[in-house]
């Protein structure tokens, strides 16, 4: 099963040449706006391999003259997949690491229950898997009395000058550029102290703690003065949602507004991401700007949009100056003028957008980006959670059930941790006054309700213990009852909704388990039965709880182990975003206008689900709620179209075709 078929999609638009540079000389054109020394990797596993593997040399060299391995690692999940290769290592090539001295960056402060400390969690993916010994093992004390906070930082500070300074720091980073936690304004000279954390870094470490009101208000964390003395920093990163930071890190002014830019200045300081967190970095998001191009489509299209952007010009005002002002000569080259350039990517877009997004029968479909044949198809919307369908693609959904088109709906996850335990207590409520009233010499019903809502009010649950198979049944029955309402709101028959409950969700935990082949058979099952001729599949992958690429991920296995099936040849399969973020103009290859009245319904659709609204515990760092997000996204893409000289609608949802990879 090829269980990460999501982290190879970024490679169908980003020629290797762009982020392996066969030279000295081709590198430092491609990196000449970075400052700091940076190495992108095609998919997470590739880059955490490589650091994994420079880590194991490093320790064997240690061995070899006697002496320890002095290891800084921070919290968060960033390191995580080095720390698998780490352990693969040591179990299967016999990597030992005795010599290595382990010392935690921060800890989360005040802590009030064990399980929720960045220690455990690091026992949990690492330290319990190898051969460190415990007492090489140092961490910051989230359970000490806060008059004792001043000396235990102090003694930490001390520790690690005993153990000869530290050899490698290994680094995350947070959106706000925080490093270590320490946040906006930091001194550069800062020492191990308490730091009361700002609103970004507490939304960032909710996902730990079940909701943002149960984050510890600080930590106790290594100052910049410390990290910056280490003799060897390296900063990783994945996923594109920290593709905004990355390029600040790298690319913007050295600024204590931004912490983690202070690695500019480090002189062995070095950054290790994949393709899809280095996206913004100029040589990958603007190649023109340093380097020769391999121009396709795409690349051209990105191009102009970025040069309307720059000139606040629609396409077809473009002239050959502003192409030869800013950096585009060679289009002039390759095309001969501007126009036949602005000409053909107009046309380009243009031919994006599509009023049937399940494809126009009886019309000539050859500038379409669905086919017209065969009509009515039947469509298979996955949602990784219950309420994703309507979010992201509400109204093209209901076009599609409008159109007459055979649409199913398939919830890949219950999405039961993501309900709040007051809607849990007023539906027992609800049902305990129904029972009362039809049924009262049968008591069992009621009973149950009456436990749940003792248990909820007034019994304290075990912190970081999995939640309870009654209430999770609760939880996911409540967000399976909205997403079925809001189905037929949107025109879906209910024999078409699909609840799959993927195994690899039901932890009762926010932590998930990984992607296993038996969820990639409840996904193939359910596409034998129905041979789909489209499938619109999420691809936002800038989900902060992951569960959008697992199940995306879990699609993508099952078609590439169906691949030979006669009904997948004739199957397109388009990615939607719009819950977490919206596709770039220069990959858009379906746009869906939705009209005032259509986003209406939309919106509706999305309130079904009335469990998600301002109560829902995993709203993430955006503080708008999903309509209003969903809203804003999809005018935004419309106002893009209307700048760049297209017609204007109220809004635009857009889609990307997924290609099987071979």
């Amino acid at each position: 099963m090829r269980n990460n078929l999501s982290s190879q999609i970024t490679l169908t638009r980003v020629p290797e040449k762009y982020y392996k540079p066969e030279n000295a000389y081709e590198y430092s054109l491609l990196t000449r706006f970075e400052k700091v020394r940076t190495h992108i990797y095609a998919t997470m596993e590739e880059g955490a391999g490589e650091l994994a593997r420079e880590l194991a040399t490093s320790i064997r060299e240690r061995q070899r003259e006697g002496k320890q391995f002095v290891l800084a690692v921070p919290g968060g999940r960033s390191p995580y997949p080095i720390f698998r290769q780490l352990i693969r290592m040591h179990r299967e090539e016999g990597l030992s690491l005795r010599n290595v001295v382990v010392f935690l960056i921060y800890e989360f402060y005040p802590l009030t229950n064990e399980a929720y400390s960045n220690m455990h969690l690091l026992r949990e993916v690492f330290l319990d898997h190898v051969d460190i010994p415990k007492g090489n093992v140092y961490s910051p004390d989230g359970f000490i009395d806060k008059n004792d906070i001043y000396d235990f930082c102090r003694r930490y500070e001390q520790r690690i000058r005993e153990c000869g300074g530290i050899d490698c720091m290994l680094l995350g980073v947070g959106q706000a550029g925080t490093i270590g936690v320490n946040s906006a304004g930091t001194s550069v000279s800062s020492r191990t102290h308490l730091v009361l954390m700002d609103d970004t870094s507490r939304k960032e470490s909710a996902q730990l703690f079940r909701s943002i009101d149960n984050v510890p208000a600080g930590v106790i964390t290594m100052g910049l003065g410390t990290l910056m003395e280490a003799a060897k920093v390296v900063l990783v990163a994945w996923g594109e949602n920290k593709s905004r930071i990355i390029r600040e890190t790298i690319e913007a002014p050295a600024s204590d507004a931004v912490p983690s830019t202070c690695l500019q200045h480090h002189p062995n300081a070095k950054v290790v991401i994949d393709l899809s967190a280095a996206g913004q970095l100029t040589r990958i998001s603007h190649p023109w700007l340093v380097t020769p191009c391999v121009w396709d489509n795409k690349l051209i299209r990105r191009a102009i949009v970025w040069l309307c952007a720059q000139t606040d010009k629609p396409i077809l005002k473009l002239t050959n100056k502003d192409y030869s002002e800013h950096g585009l000569g060679e289009l002039l080259a390759l095309y001969g003028s501007a126009y036949n350039v602005n000409i053909r990517i107009f046309n380009d877009i243009q031919h994006t957008i599509t009023g049937w997004p399940g494809g126009k029968p009886n019309a000539d479909d050859s500038n379409r980006p669905e086919r017209a044949k065969p009509y009515p198809k039947r469509v298979i919307v996955f949602s990784p959670h219950p309420d994703d369908d309507v979010i992201s693609m509400g109204g093209t959904l209901r076009r599609l059930c409008d159109q007459q088109h055979e649409v199913h709906v398939a919830y890949e996850t219950s999405g039961n941790i993501a309900v709040g335990d007051d809607e849990v207590i007023r539906y027992c409520e609800y049902l305990r006054d129904v029972s009362e009233r039809y049924a009262p010499s049968e008591t069992p019903i009621r009973e149950k309700a009456e436990e749940i809502i003792r248990y909820l009010r007034y019994e304290k649950k075990e912190d970081g213990q999995p939640e309870r198979p009654d209430v999770l049944f609760m939880k996911g029955t409540i967000r399976r009852e909205e997403a079925r309402h809001g189905c037929r709101y949107s025109g879906v028959k209910d024999e078409h909704v699909h609840f799959l409950d993927l195994p690899f969700y039901e932890t009762g935990l926010v932590k998930k388990n990984p992607l296993g082949q038996r969820d990639v058979d409840i996904v193939k099952q359910l596409l034998t039965e129905v041979k789909p001729h489209q499938m619109f599949v999420a691809g936002d992958l800038a989900d902060p709880h992951g569960t959008h690429k697992v199940c995306l991920d879990a699609v993508l296995a099952a078609v590439d182990e169906m691949k030979g099936e006669e009904w997948l040849k004739d199957c397109r399969i388009w990615m939607y975003r719009g819950a977490w973020a919206e596709w770039e103009m220069d990959h858009i290859e379906m746009a869906v206008p939705i009209s005032p009245e259509e986003l209406r319904y939309k919106r509706n659709a999305i309130l079904k689900h009335q469990s998600q609204a301002e109560s829902a515990p995993y709203l993430g760092d955006d503080e708008r709620l999903f309509w209003q997000r969903a809203e804003d996204r999809n005018r935004a893409t419309a106002e893009m179209y209307k700048h760049l000289g297209l017609a204007a609608y109220e809004a635009i949802e857009a889609f990307v075709q997924y290609i099987p990879i071979d």
